[in-house]
């Protein structure tokens, strides 16, 4: 299935994906950068913040960085 998902090359060329994608295996990709740039500087480090969020707010992460806040 072919599926297409918005993205952010930034100054160095690195790809941010701004959706996911689902694959079984490794598959081919094609990039196409456009000439507009991206509508918000560090847009992607925005749109990224909420899917990160999930990830840090597990019981598990708040244990493994807990010797790193002053004690309550």
């Amino acid at each position: 299935m072919t599926q297409t998902v918005e993205a952010v090359v930034d100054a160095a060329g690195r790809v941010q994906l701004l959706g996911e994608v689902r694959v079984a295996s490794s598959r081919r990709a094609l990039v196409t950068v456009l000439e507009e740039p991206a509508a918000v500087p560090d847009e992607a480090a925005l749109l990224a913040e909420a899917a990160l969020a999930v990830g840090w707010s597990r019981p598990e992460e708040d244990a493994a960085w807990s010797h790193l806040q002053p004690e309550k």
